[in-house]
């Protein structure tokens, strides 16, 4: 193993002339949670329905687990639970019958059924119909069903869709929780940078089928740059003043912009402002959001 559970190369689909997936290289590694992130429709569930063999590739490779999944379909996927768009089940049976159901069918021993639940936290309704469960109970039961066969890989897709806070909050943590307790390597897809600034290790974002940004999230979170704002009596000549001194500095109708500073740099700004006897009114210190960078990346089409 060279790291990375999932590996893609050049990873296209095509719908008619149109690329909803464009030469996508992931690299998912081992005991990660990979936050897969993009605006809707930018093809996240396209990629992971050819991760499952669910559709065909146009174009391009997949390795998980170090083999070719053309290759070794059934071998490999018998090692990845997952859970893509709405679970199904069957509504007028217990979480427990639902999940004795797929272990059945999947010859798995049924002291694995008790296993799952109290991993999902649905020991205490078990036995109660699933159509009187709530979404983010119902969302349980389907991480659960995707648990059932000891996966290596779990995938999810959108998981958080539709839920109350409280319910975002139980998927959560139990995605977190997976790679700690279980070695279980997490791929969870969503269109909220919020969710996946929340749980996970990794992250590639995805705009319009190509991927923008891949690394650690906290490369991402280091992204953030700061600027200073400053409200001065006199901008043009505050703005001439910085410029000569190599200051990234815009000057706006309101005040002045200086891009990419420090603490350090804070203070010498203002220092060199004071000293050329420039009326300063206000100093104003913004960092761009994660959410920032995000829409920045997703509007643009630019890569970091």
């Amino acid at each position: 193993m060279d790291g990375y559970i999932i590996k893609t190369k050049n990873l296209t689909k095509k719908h008619g002339k149109v690329n909803s997936v464009n030469s996508l290289n992931l690299e998912v590694p081992e005991g990660s949670v990979y936050g897969f992130l993009g605006p809707n429709g930018a093809g996240k569930t396209t990629t992971i329905k050819m991760l499952l063999g669910l559709i065909k590739p146009s174009n391009g490779k997949i390795e998980i687990f170090n083999r070719d999944l053309l290759k070794n379909r059934s071998s490999i996927l018998s090692k990845i639970g997952s859970l893509v768009e709405s679970p199904s089940y069957y509504g007028h049976l217990s979480g427990y019958k639902n999940l004795e159901v797929i272990a059945t069918m999947l010859d798995i021993k049924k002291s694995r059924i008790d296993e799952v639940l109290r991993l999902v936290r649905l020991t205490k309704e078990a036995h109660k119909p699933v159509k009187h469960y709530s979404l983010g109970m119902k969302q349980r039961l389907g991480i659960a069903s995707a648990l059932i066969g000891e996966p290596k890989l779990l995938i999810l897709d959108e998981p958080s869709n539709g839920l109350d806070p409280s319910g975002i909050q139980e998927i959560r943590e139990l995605i977190i929780e997976m790679p700690k307790l279980f070695g279980i390597t997490v791929m969870v897809s969503s269109h909220l940078l919020s969710e996946i600034d929340a749980m996970a290790t990794h992250v590639g974002i995805i705009n319009e089928g190509k991927l923008v940004f891949q690394d650690k999230l906290d490369v991402l979170q280091n992204q953030n740059k700061s600027q200073l704002y400053l409200e001065v009596g006199n901008s043009e000549s505050a703005y001439s003043q910085l410029k000569n001194q190599g200051w990234e500095v815009n000057n706006k109708s309101n005040g002045l912009l200086v891009n990419s500073i420090s603490r350090a740099d804070i203070a010498k700004i203002v220092e060199t402002l004071v000293l050329k006897k420039n009326l300063i009114y206000k100093v104003n210190e913004h960092k761009n959001s994660l959410e920032d960078i995000f829409l920045n990346l997703t509007r643009k089409g630019e890569s970091l």
